[in-house]
């Protein structure tokens, strides 16, 4: 298997994926071992393929384009990691945002249930090329707004700063 590892260095090396008894993600790589959290990568049309594996201090451990390069035990620990970690949730509307001492603090409905998250005052929500906003909360969720343009009008309002 090709895989990334750390800085962009491309490299040749068994990777070894382990979903352990606490519900931590390791990935061992030949001496190296380490906990891990993934990350999806763009594009959003893939989201099983371009993981990025994430060390503690979010520095890139490995990078893994495609989990079928991976034994079938290490593709079910990831595959438990992704569902645990990859959650998105669906917005349906937007009740408030507040802006706060260096964070942006959000009230909103999903098709999950209601919602009160977190972002950065510098975190914008990132368009997507087919349509619609992701929003990553402080705590790694993804917030997805579909069709923003088809919210109710207060949503359409709080969300104006944010929309082109």
């Amino acid at each position: 298997m090709t895989l990334t590892i750390g800085k962009s260095a491309t490299v040749t090396r068994a990777l070894r994926l382990e979903w352990r008894a606490d519900g931590s993600l390791w990935a061992v790589r030949g001496d190296q071992e380490q906990a891990v959290s993934v990350r999806r990568c763009f594009p959003w049309t893939e989201p099983a393929r371009h993981l990025s594996l994430r060390d503690a201090d979010e520095e890139e451990f490995a990078f893994v384009r495609d989990p079928m390069d991976l034994d079938p035990r290490s593709r079910a620990a990831l595959e438990a990691a992704l569902a645990v970690a990859g959650f998105v949730f669906q917005v349906t509307r937007v009740l408030e945002i507040e802006e706060e001492v260096e964070i942006r603090r959000w009230r909103v409905e999903t098709r999950q249930g209601p919602r009160m998250f977190q972002t950065r005052l510098d975190d914008w929500p990132r368009s997507l090329p087919q349509r619609g906003l992701l929003i990553r909360d402080l705590a790694g969720d993804l917030y997805h707004l579909g069709r923003p343009e088809a919210l109710d009008r207060q949503s359409r309002e709080l969300l104006w700063a944010f929309v082109d």
